[in-house]
């Protein structure tokens, strides 16, 4: 498959030429840029911003934010590793943070210090809950009877004491533990309710598709939501209301069932009623109202349909459904929040609140007169970012950022009126008259492994504004300066039918935004949202806003593919018609932050994982970079833990004969099995065209020629490393 680029090329300068003629550089100087430029952000006018609180106050991967029964004054922030800091709200740098209290943890998976309550009597009755996962030791119950990957640790609600209340005691006695046999859906969360009662979250144990089935296992603490007394000497005490206390074979501290991982919830100050934000498997993301008794479907149900499925309704007698569900190009993580109960912003007040992980998306959940939920989007805090919210005692609304950042929800000042540009010839990339041709200012270039995209030729191009530079990591990675707009056009059987301009904008985020070519191929249009396409041969899909910065995520640096290994190549300059390689023209020019560490024939360069000639573990390797590391990668959004860089040894991805977290695909049920790609999940997605496929995008045409490469590579492989 030939780059877009070099099919422009051909019609240039013809079939009977001599072609671009080999070059030292492919340009001679910089062009330069005065319209190519990062636009403002499209106008979304909701009446609401998200605005960073405590400018001078970061944590370490904080997961929630309290403050303690009876004071407005002071804040106390849960951090995943274990400690809890607290603050005045007037402080004003990190020097003004205390600790208030720490416990060991086990923070593997998605373990760590996941929960913390105050008891509502305090200050006059000086206790506080914790909730966090550690290694288990002798004596802890055993996890439930299934094919899991061991016993990675304890879920643990622990009952701290302190002296004072300035700080938590060291001592703490453990009241609740939870054996989990793998190391995802922890649930975690740990409230109390206006009934004075403990409630506790659980996830069904892990892995994907509950292989446990302790969803809908009564006897199973885990996939529910539990509620005890903990007001005892020592322990807790079942409530004697508990929905099924005296049922025999069923848990009596069970309140609610069916859950998959419910990741944050909260109970309305002024009503009560208990809001879950339920994490999905790999269809729908739910938001479900749980009360006495219920059960929310999990595993025979996520969402309103039949497990996995996007058209077949649950429709399953005694399970409840949930009040508004997000498919995958809205969310993928779902963050429960807090119903709004503040001043500042009345037309909310009410409103359920909630977000989700991984785009980093903000809704507030209304209703209409038939009392149908419609989620309205509020803002957005960026992916992979949003790991809860926090609720003051006034009743205000804060985010709470997994990146260190606590925001909190404000009224907007009137928006100013959207200019963002609607067609591709008034963004300035492209020219007015004929936007299929390329400004001077955007500068071509091509890629050594490229991201698969359904088949489709691509012309890539980059521009930055005038008097910046790129920065270059030690990674190898490309940092773009402010104002900078990466464009890329997809051709399928010789006509256009996307343009894609991915900017970083003024406040240093990336922003990514699709133009559909219209019918007569003259111009193209900016979608909104996402679109299916049926092409002649094939469906296209154009990706929502939300969706390219799922991938485009701040642990992949922003941008794909702008990094040394991938642009050390020649590529074809049509406005000089000559070839050259790619890193010394753009150094030549000035495009560098500092000049090349050396030569491009001795710096790294990524192999052509289909047609190249190196070894096929590199060729593999460089087509698992470029299709799959930008999310799965440390804090990159994918589910499990491997690192599927190039640069990570094949030791370190932790994929060979490992536990796939999702569940098995196919009957396959690790990610890499050596010898036997048909056992292997990576293998196994590769070859998908539905829910399961990976990369979760341009999922209508499987990549034949790339899976070949895994399945040889995976078929080469004798044993782990």
């Amino acid at each position: 498959m030939r780059s877009l680029a070099t099919i422009s090329l051909l019609a240039v300068v013809g079939c009977g030429s001599d072609g671009p003629t080999p070059s030292e550089f492919g340009l001679d100087t910089r062009p330069s840029n005065t319209t190519c430029l990062a636009r403002a952000r499209p106008t979304l006018d909701t009446g609401v911003v998200v605005a960073r609180q405590w400018q001078n106050i970061t944590f370490n991967q904080p997961l929630g934010l309290v403050q303690a029964p009876g004071d407005n004054t002071r804040w106390y922030v849960v951090e995943r590793n274990g400690q809890i800091r607290t603050f005045l709200d007037s402080a004003t740098s990190n020097a003004q943070v205390q600790m208030f209290g720490s416990v060991a943890v086990n923070a593997s998976g998605e373990g760590g210090l996941l929960g913390f309550a105050f008891h509502p009597a305090w200050p006059n009755k000086l206790e506080a809950y914790l909730s966090y996962t550690r290694n288990p030791i002798g004596g802890d119950p055993a996890p439930p009877s299934c094919a899991g990957s061991g016993f990675p640790f304890s879920s643990v609600v622990a009952r701290f004491r302190s002296t004072t209340g300035a700080a938590l005691d060291g001592g703490s006695e453990e009241i609740l533990r939870v054996g989990q046999p793998y190391s995802n859906h922890d649930g975690g969360n740990i409230g109390f309710g206006r009934d004075g009662y403990l409630y506790f979250g659980l996830g069904d144990g892990g892995s994907g598709d509950d292989p446990c089935s302790a969803g809908q296992d009564m006897g199973s603490l885990l996939g529910k939501m539990l509620r005890v007394d903990v007001d005892v000497a020592n322990g807790y005490k079942v409530p004697a209301d508990n929905p099924f206390v005296g049922m025999a074979g069923v848990a009596p501290e069970i309140w609610a069932s069916g859950l998959r991982n419910p990741w944050r919830w909260s109970f309305d100050r002024d009503t009560g009623e208990l809001w879950v934000g339920d994490v999905g498997q790999g269809t729908w993301e739910e938001i479900d109202r749980v009360v006495k008794g219920g059960n929310y479907g999990w595993k025979t149900c996520e969402g309103f349909h039949r497990r996995g499925s996007t058209t077949a309704m649950c429709n399953t007698p005694g399970m409840a459904d949930p009040v508004v569900v997000h498919g995958r190009g809205d969310a993928q993580s779902i963050t429960g929040g807090y119903v709004y109960r503040g001043t500042a912003m009345p037309s909310l007040v009410g409103t359920y609140i909630y977000g989700d992980f991984a785009t980093g998306n903000i809704w507030a959940l209304l209703f209409d007169a038939e009392n149908r939920a419609t989620p309205t989007l509020l803002g957005n805090v960026g992916g992979n970012t949003l790991a809860s919210f926090g609720q003051g005692h006034d009743g205000e609304i804060y985010t709470v950022q997994i990146n260190g950042t606590i925001s909190k929800l404000v009224p907007a000042a009137p928006q100013p009126p959207d200019t963002f540009p609607k067609k591709l010839s008034e963004t300035g990339c492209f020219a007015a008259a004929d936007p299929r041709k390329p400004v001077e200012a955007l500068i071509p270039y091509d890629v050594n492994a490229p991201l698969w995209s359904d088949g489709a030729d691509k012309e890539r191009f980059l521009a930055i504004p005038d008097g910046t530079t790129i920065a270059i990591g030690d990674d190898g990675d490309w940092d773009l300066p402010i104002g900078s707009v990466v464009a890329k056009t997809f051709a399928v059987g010789g006509a256009r039918v996307e343009t894609r301009l991915f900017m970083r904008h003024d406040d240093g985020g990336w922003g990514g935004y699709t133009y559909e070519w219209d019918d007569d191929g003259k111009d193209a249009t900016l979608l909104p949202a996402g679109k299916l396409r049926e092409l002649a041969a094939q469906a296209w899909i154009y990706p929502s806003r939300n969706q390219c910065i799922q991938c485009h995520s701040k642990a992949a640096g922003g941008t794909i593919g702008l990094e040394t290994a991938q642009l050390n190549r020649d590529g074809v300059y049509p406005s000089t018609n000559r070839i050259a390689n790619q890193l010394a023209t753009l150094d030549h020019i000035g495009m560098f932050a500092a000049p090349l560490a050396a030569k491009p024939d001795t710096l790294a360069k990524f192999p052509d994982p289909v047609a190249g000639t190196d070894p096929l573990e590199a060729r593999a390797r460089a087509y698992l970079h470029a299709n799959c590391s930008h999310c799965h990668r440390p804090q990159g959004g994918g589910q499990g833990t491997m690192d599927l860089r190039f640069a990570t040894t094949f030791a370190d991805t932790d994929t060979c004969n490992a536990t796939n977290t999702q569940g098995p695909i196919a009957g396959a049920t690790v990610l890499v099995a050596p010898g036997a790609p048909g056992d292997s999940v990576l293998s196994r997605r590769l070859h998908a065209t539905d829910a399961k496929r990976m990369p979760p995008v341009s999922v209508s045409v499987v990549d034949t020629d790339g899976a070949r490469v895994i399945d040889d590579w995976i078929t080469s492989l004798t044993t782990c490393p």
